[in-house]
């Protein structure tokens, strides 16, 4: 056994020899053997427990125990108490999370104080077989269907070329006791049904099931690297980073869905929302989609795709001076008798007897309209936007200049208004900044 472990290790490049590792010690059965077992391979390691205070008398046992252990085997211990149920209220999650995200929040640290290389946790074939069924029963894609990965980042898992079984042998034939967790033996969670009552059910309907669910999953993550690799050509051609989509580019490849999921997954939006954002393209423009940090539009021929911005606003300009609209725009009105009309989009010449104080600054509202420079009839700015190819998103963000009377001076960055133009009359003109810091 212990020479699979090690032909795993080298296999998946998980440990070096002469560098340190940090293994998280629960003192469960196979958190104990990963430590002997490495211990016994020749690796450095110390170990770290973390008592979340959930199980009264048995959380203090856990930690009397692993003490005694790491005592008897001359190992160096890290302990630390957590406040589980505190933090869990004031971040608003379950208490398993709660209790995840302290335990690698640790470790991480720990690792860097100690200058460990990575951080060993003792999951198991089984782990990784439930992992699978569990992200099958909640509908995931193919890097669900892979279970546990071997190495993530820092993480690494020598044991998932072992089953539950064969380390609980392992210990039992060296004479090593461990503690059990009394809540992992009550099929309250998903994770706790899915090991206490489907896998042996399985493995009673087809022996070997779990190893052969194993298999499977090591087919998956082959699969998953062609898949990938695909994937990653795909979105260097489409220059993700845009955040546009032709919808016509969408569905020349081999599975749209699968490819929309990937492009769309790592901006918050899940499997649900593709799905949906897919049936709509062809026939509801205008419909937008929100994940927690982005939004998606269906703009005519294409998908565009943007971060979730500020609501904007609207200022007021009493008098000449420079004002700051927001953190990075500012806007600088100053009066010249100079006659020198900007043909530039950030800067607006007009004639300032006809400009009347004071002024606003504002997004563009539904019934707007302004008569552009060289015309002579009204245009509704919605219908100006659209001719220039505006999308949505970018309408949305379209401010306009208007005066006293509530006309509109100024199509920021776009277009003036004829009313205002300078003319051989002008005398003096009133020149706007529009400026980017």
């Amino acid at each position: 056994m212990l020479s699979r472990i090690q032909h795993f290790i080298e296999k998946n490049h998980l440990l070096d020899i002469h560098n340190l590792y940090l293994v998280g010690l629960s003192g469960g059965g196979d958190s104990v053997a990963l430590m002997l077992i490495l211990r016994g391979l020749g690796y450095q390691i110390e170990a770290a427990h973390c008592n979340f205070k959930l199980r009264g008398n048995e959380s203090d046992r856990d930690e009397n125990f692993v003490r005694e252990l790491c005592k008897k085997h001359s190992i160096k211990l890290h302990v630390i108490h957590f406040d589980t149920t505190e933090y869990a209220n004031l971040h608003k999650v379950s208490i398993e999370m709660a209790a995840r995200d302290l335990r690698y929040g640790y470790f991480r640290q720990l690792c860097k104080d100690i200058g460990a290389e990575g951080i060993c946790i003792a999951h198991h074939r089984d782990d990784a077989v439930e992992t699978l069924l569990m992200n099958l029963l909640r509908g995931a894609g193919i890097h669900g269907l892979t279970g546990i990965r071997p190495k993530n980042d820092i993480i690494v898992r020598p044991l998932l070329c072992l089953s539950r079984a064969e380390i609980t042998e392992y210990l039992d034939s060296i004479g090593q006791t461990y503690v059990t967790d009394s809540s992992n033996l009550v099929d309250d969670v998903l994770r706790n049904k899915i090991r206490l009552r489907v896998l042996p059910l399985l493995e009673e309907i087809a022996p070997g099931a779990t190893a052969n669910i194993d298999k499977t999953a090591n087919y998956l993550r082959e699969a998953e690297k062609v898949y990938d690799a695909e994937m990653v050509q795909e979105q260097i051609a489409l220059k993700a980073d845009s955040g546009e989509m032709m919808i016509s580019y969408l569905f020349k490849q081999p599975s749209p869905s699968a490819f929309l999921h990937e492009w769309l997954m790592p901006l918050g939006f899940n499997s649900s929302q593709t799905e949906q954002i897919l049936g709509a393209v062809n026939g509801e423009p205008g419909r937008e989609f929100t994940s927690p940090t982005h939004t998606l539009v269906i703009d005519r021929e294409k998908l565009i795709v943007e971060p979730i911005s500020k609501p904007m606003k609207s200022i007021k300009i009493p008098e000449v001076g420079t004002y700051r609209y927001d953190e990075s725009t500012t806007y600088k009105f100053e009066i010249t008798d100079e006659i020198n009309i900007s043909k530039s989009a950030g800067v607006a010449t007009v004639d300032a007897d006809k400009v009347e104080f004071p002024l606003t600054v504002r997004p563009i509202e539904n019934g707007d309209w302004f008569i552009p420079f060289g015309m002579t009839g009204r245009k509704l700015v919605s219908d100006y936007l659209t001719d220039r190819k505006f999308t949505i998103l970018q309408k949305r963000r379209q401010l306009t200049l208007t005066d006293a009377s509530g006309a509109i001076v100024w199509l920021v960055g776009c277009r003036t208004d004829n009313r205002f133009k300078v003319s051989s009359e002008t005398t003096k003109i009133l020149r706007i900044t529009y400026k980017l810091d």
